[in-house]
Parts: structure tokens; C-alpha cells; sequence
């Protein structure tokens, strides 16, 4: 009886390793990524204005519930030295203890800064923050723990490109502790099929100025498993706005069509700096898997990029930015960590309005933005709620209210 029952296990496991339906340790970040079963989005569970006031595991849990009912099955957190991401790791487990077939895993980011970086002292980009080997060692510790969900960590988020002056540092940094993650993992001290990368602005990684083509960044073009890149148009509406307005043959097109022409020239822009990454990289000679890390568009806000800047932020621009950037990375097998899926305001607290505080899909009201207004005509929200509210939508799904919010970029650019 007992050889009759090792049999049947046995043919269970070879069914099931087999026939591709896993269990959640035979889903590796390979099977993720360029997967377009898995969709990605970047998480932040903070509701207030102030990262002291942690999202509890409840919180946590109504989050997993919401983005698994919108198929997000791979989640970008960002750093470690909040308990957010211990807690988001044991919601999780407590989620897949309760239902066999919930399905979440992470990319886990470590933060990595320079000396003196966020303190009144200058920072020395050339010498690395002592906090970093403390966030290293936590995302070891966690992954080991939840090896079930942890399938890729990111060694600091935009830490290499220059413009962040506040806390950059040089690819070295960034290369010693990519190499030491790879090293645990030869060493079987983390899961040998774990992923490293590091997940950083498009110019960071070769694809702007020749200031970032550096002998340690090509380096870490081979030490990673693969290249994680930002790319974000929106912000460019103001910075490098060579895409962004009304070409004299669309002057006789309707508002929307003008503004649809906008949009569409903006995701060319953000696949345009994905192809400078791919094409420097093959200048090495280096052959290795590029995904979108973040990308995103704001819905308010109240400086460079709002009615009295570029015009760019609005929810209709942000739904139509999405659409398609989600259209094409899925065509094209790139995974794209969009940002992000809930609006935190702690990220600008004393100004409200500011683009970093709108970024989600969903609002710190439980409103879904245009979006994803179908998905609440849908039903996807039915029985889920966010702080105790039922998932409405925005403007109260007034299509014509929201219009009075969008205004048509007015700069004429060449054809």
C-alpha cells in the first residue's frame, strides 16, 4: 500500500513539474518576466503623508486582493528599511495559505545611497552609504524566507543616473553588490534561480549621454541577469519636449485627436530610449533580457507638468499612456513594472498636488481613475473594498466632468 501511494506522489510531481501547471517554487523570474500572463505593476501601501505610519497586514492584504483582481501577479517594492515590505511578505503567505490559487510574487529592491546622502552634509557619490550592506542583508534574509515569492531583487532604484544629486552613486557600488548577491547564489546562500538586476534610469544604462559609458557599467551589463530600465515621457512634456505638442499638419485635427497624436508620440519616446539601452548593450557584445522597471504618467499636478506647464497631466492622457505602453511591451514580451498602482501622498507631503503624489491607478479615496473604469463597469472590484469603501470611480464616471480637466498641449513642433 505504502509503494502503491510513493508512486502516485511521484507521478503527481512529474505531472505537475511536467505539464506546466506549478507550484509556486517552479515559478522562477525567467517564467515571469516577458510573460505576458504575469502582469507587473510597482506597489506602495502608504496611505498617510508620512512613511511612520506603516500599512498594517489587513491593509496590506485588501491591496493583493484589489491588484489580483486586476490579474497583477508581479509586484516592484522599492526599499527595505520600513517594515512595509516584511509585512506585504506575510500578507502575501497568509493569502496563499487562505486560497491555494492566490498568486503574487515580488521584485524585491534594495535602496542604495551615497555617504552623507538625505543629511545636511554634501554627498560623496564616490564613497557608499553604511546603510546599504544593512539593505542587502535584509533582502538576503527575506528572500530566503519567502523564496516562494521573492523571484528578483533590484540592487537600488535610479541610483546611478546623475540628476539624482541627492543620493547617486557610481556603477561600482552598484557592481560590488550585484557580484556578491551572484556569489551567494553560486554559493547556494540564496535560490540559484533568483534573478539580479538593478533598476535605473534608460541613461544610466547606456542608452543617453557617453558620460554613464563607463568600463563598471559594462561590467554590470554581464553581472546582472537582466537590465531593468526606466523610462518616463511625461516628465520629459517639460525637460525635452522634442515630442511633445501639435505638428502643423495636425492643426485642423479635434482636441482629442491632437491629443491622442501626443500620446502616441510619447510611447514612441519611451520605446525609442528602450532601443538605446538594446543597442548600446549589443555594442558590447552582451546579449541579455531588457524589461521596463517603471514607466508612468501622473494624473495631477501643479507645476511643470499641469495646465500652467506641458499640459501633460490629466486622466485621460494618463489612461491613454497606459493603453499603450501595456499594448506594446506585451507584443513586444517585455515586461513593464508600471508605476504605480496606488496614489501616495507622502512622497510630496507639504504639496499635494505635486505629479509624485498621483501616480496610481487608484486614488487614497478607493476611486479608480479612467483607467480602469471599465474594469469597475466590469465588476473585476465586486466584494473588494480599500479602507472600508467600495472601489467607485472617479469624477463619479462623468466622461464629460473629466474633460473640463484636460487641456490640449499648445506647443507647436516641427514635423
Amino acid at each position: 500500500m505504502k509503494k502503491i501511494i510513493s508512486i502516485a506522489l511521484l507521478l503527481f510531481l512529474f505531472f505537475n513539474s511536467k505539464n506546466g501547471y506549478a507550484v509556486a517554487n517552479d515559478i522562477t523570474a525567467e517564467k515571469l518576466l516577458g510573460n505576458a500572463n504575469y502582469p507587473a505593476i510597482c506597489y506602495g501601501g502608504y496611505r498617510t503623508n508620512s512613511r511612520e505610519v506603516q500599512p498594517t497586514i489587513a491593509e496590506l492584504k485588501e491591496d493583493m486582493k484589489i491588484l489580483s483582481a486586476l490579474n497583477f501577479k508581479l509586484l516592484r517594492t522599492y526599499n527595505l528599511h520600513y517594515k512595509e515590505v516584511s509585512n506585504l511578505l506575510k500578507a502575501i503567505s497568509e493569502l496563499k495559505k487562505e486560497n491555494p490559487n492566490f498568486e503574487m510574487y515580488l521584485m524585491l529592491g534594495a535602496w542604495i545611497d551615497c555617504k552623507n546622502a538625505w543629511t545636511n552634509f554634501a554627498p560623496d557619490h564616490n564613497v557608499e552609504s553604511s546603510k546599504n550592506a544593512i539593505e542587502i542583508d535584509e533582502a538576503v534574509k527575506l528572500t530566503n524566507q519567502y523564496p516562494d515569492i521573492i523571484k528578483i531583487i533590484a540592487v537600488g532604484n535610479e541610483a546611478m543616473v546623475k540628476w539624482a544629486t541627492s543620493y547617486y552613486v557610481e556603477p561600482s557600488v552598484i557592481l560590488k553588490w550585484v557580484n556578491y548577491l551572484q556569489n551567494l547564489k553560486k554559493e547556494q546562500k540564496l535560490p540559484t534561480k533568483l534573478w539580479i538586476t538593478c533598476s535605473d534610469n534608460f541613461a544610466s544604462w547606456g542608452g543617453g549621454g557617453a558620460e554613464y559609458h563607463t568600463k563598471d557599467l559594462n561590467q554590470l551589463f554581464k553581472a546582472v541577469d537582466y537590465v531593468s530600465i526606466h523610462t518616463y515621457p511625461m516628465h520629459d512634456t517639460h525637460y525635452n519636449p522634442s515630442f511633445w505638442g501639435i505638428l502643423d499638419n495636425e492643426k485642423g485635427l479635434s482636441e482629442k485627436e491632437k491629443i491622442d497624436a501626443s500620446i502616441l508620440r510619447a510611447r514612441d519616446y519611451a520605446v525609442a530610449q528602450y532601443t538605446n539601452v538594446l543597442n548600446y548593450m549589443k555594442s558590447l557584445g552582451i546579449n541579455k533580457p531588457i524589461h521596463i522597471g517603471e514607466t508612468g504618467w501622473a494624473t495631477n499636478d501643479d507645476g511643470f507638468y499641469g495646465n500652467e506647464g506641458s499640459k501633460a497631466t490629466d486622466e485621460y492622457k494618463s489612461a491613454q499612456f497606459y493603453k499603450l505602453i501595456r499594448e506594446w511591451s506585451n507584443k513586444a514580451g517585455i515586461t513593464c513594472f508600471y508605476f504605480e498602482a496606488f496614489d501616495e501622498n507622502w512622497k510630496s507631503a507639504s504639496k499635494p498636488m505635486n505629479s509624485e503624489n498621483h501616480f496610481g491607478q487608484i486614488n487614497l479615496q478607493s476611486q479608480a481613475k479612467y483607467a480602469l473604469w471599465k474594469m469597475v463597469d466590469d465588476g473585476v472590484f465586486k466584494g473588494l473594498t480599500r479602507d472600508g469603501k467600495q472601489i467607485t470611480k472617479t469624477y463619479n464616471g462623468d466622461e464629460k466632468a473629466l474633460w473640463m480637466d484636460v487641456k490640449t498641449p499648445t506647443q507647436l513642433i516641427k514635423n
